[in-house]
């Protein structure tokens, strides 16, 4: 066992160059721009376009753009792990096809699904790999092509969401910064609330189930809204308690963008101002997998070198979890 944590040495994100306004939508469902701003604070979100392309091609730009700030060697690269609920396909996973898309000859790859929470957990594992020495360069993607998915026909559902990657470099660092914590949860029966009918090994795709529409997301929307606010809020609490912080301590709380109403209400519930807490929804609607590292990388410019920043997500399952970390670098002065 090392002395050494595990930090986020670089971060880069990419989004497609379609917008799907409000007012877009308004043409495809029945709903206005005031009804999706005042439920999610939602105003646009971004959509993968163009056939044959899928969340692979959208992480392999976000690490195209790593690679070019931090000059990173792809050969030094020991482990790809990619956190996605929209693979390019079932198998193999879409982390081996990020990797032969790079050129990474060197890593080793799989993917994480635990829905919106699979950043924060394949954060998590990377970070051991690392305390343990075992390993010393990890990148680790959040992305998600959620259009691939949705039902443009359901408006509960269809405004929420929208495509994106991000990718981090985690090594390690003996500076005293990283992450310093972790705490992850799960509560299965929550799957009944929140998750995609058909396409898996319980039910295969069928005329039946194409013809059914089952193989979208379907959402309840109420409930997902009261265990999303208690437990981001609740987990948050847990880690801070843990590490003897309080909000004053905390410069940065990034909670993953899954609707402004359950952002505010978790901010509320632990009181959080406001100000300290990263929200960018509004422009990207609930990438999934994508929202913690878009949201890092729109404001990696204003984080500085020890910063105390919360992370906390809810997802899909039902998973949740928070990670507590002290920010690794000033953007004017990463080494890398």
């Amino acid at each position: 066992m090392t002395n050494n944590r595990a930090a986020i040495t670089g971060i880069h994100a990419y989004v497609p160059d379609y917008i799907l306004t409000n007012k877009k939508l308004e043409t495809l469902v029945n709903t206005t721009d005031e009804w999706i701003t005042t439920r999610t604070g939602i105003k646009e979100r971004h959509i993968l376009k163009r056939k044959g392309l899928g969340t692979s091609d959208m992480a392999v730009k976000a690490a195209e753009g790593l690679f070019k700030k931090t000059k990173a060697n792809p050969d030094d690269i020991d482990i790809v792990i990619c956190a996605t609920v929209t693979p390019d396909m079932q198998f193999p996973a879409t982390a081996n096809i990020i990797s032969d898309k790079l050129y990474l000859k060197n890593a080793f790859s799989f993917d994480i699904n635990a829905a919106c929470s699979g950043f924060i957990y394949g954060l998590t594992m990377a970070s051991k790999f690392i305390e343990a020495g075992t390993y010393k360069k990890i990148l680790v993607f959040g992305a998600d092509k959620m259009s691939s998915i949705i039902d443009y026909t359901d408006r509960t559902t269809c405004i929420i969401f929208g495509d994106a990657a991000g990718v981090v470099l985690l090594e390690p660092t003996e500076n005293g910064c990283g992450i310093m914590d972790s705490i992850l949860r799960t509560d299965g029966s929550g799957r009944v609330y929140l998750h995609q009918k058909a396409g898996g090994s319980v039910k295969p795709a069928s005329h039946e189930t194409v013809n059914a529409r089952e193989h979208f997301v379907y959402q309840e929307g109420k409930t997902v809204y009261k265990f999303a606010v208690s437990n981001m809020a609740d987990i948050s609490i847990e880690i801070m308690k843990k590490n003897k912080l309080t909000t004053d301590d905390i410069v940065w709380l990034v909670p993953h963008q899954a609707n402004l109403r359950i952002i505010e209400a978790t901010a509320r519930r632990i009181g959080f101002n406001k100000n300290k807490v990263m929200i960018n929804i509004q422009r990207y609607g609930n990438t999934t997998n994508g929202t913690i590292p878009l949201c890092l990388w729109e404001w990696e410019d204003k984080l500085k070198t020890g910063d105390n920043i919360i992370l906390s997500t809810f997802g899909s399952g039902f998973t949740w979890g928070a990670i507590y970390l002290k920010w690794a670098y000033d953007t004017n002065d990463n080494p890398l």
